[in-house]
């Protein structure tokens, strides 16, 4: 009998240890640039600075408007480097969401398996969504807080 209540005991404190884990290390979703989305002429350096810190696992979802006849929608890439991030070179960026992905729902992107910073910015326009309209910033994902 006193085998089966250590046993018990045991399970116990593994099924309270993992529901710890699932409430201290639960993800956000995030919408870039909050209310404002994803567009040119917001300042989304200053919003990161202010919504951050981000977490590993975190989600941001970039909304904007699909392209128009008037409209020059955005895109978002990846930039490989703080260099990239700075001069708005997109030559070795990878695209992570067309002009046509953020509308709706909007674009995911999982900060995953990355401790380091993470540089996103728009190529539209020929890099000046980037280098005039303030569409970039970067993250660096920390762990969830024990």
């Amino acid at each position: 009998m006193k085998m089966a209540f250590t046993f018990g005991a045991q399970g116990f404190i593994l099924l309270a240890i993992a529901a710890s884990f699932l409430v201290i290390g639960e993800a956000r979703t995030i919408v870039v640039g909050g209310s404002e989305g994803w567009r040119p002429g917001f300042n989304y350096t200053d919003w990161a600075l202010k919504t951050s810190p981000f977490y590993l696992n975190d989600k941001l979802v970039f909304k904007y408007a699909p392209p128009s006849d008037t409209y020059v929608a955005p895109n978002v890439y990846l930039l490989p480097n703080l260099y990239s991030y700075r001069t708005c070179n997109f030559n070795s960026a990878k695209l992570l969401a067309t002009e046509t992905q953020g509308s709706g729902e909007g674009f995911e992107f999982v900060l995953i398996n990355k401790w380091r910073p993470v540089y996103f910015a728009s190529a539209a326009e020929h890099g000046s969504h980037c280098s005039e309209g303030q569409m970039k910033f970067f993250v660096i994902p920390l762990p969830h807080p024990n």
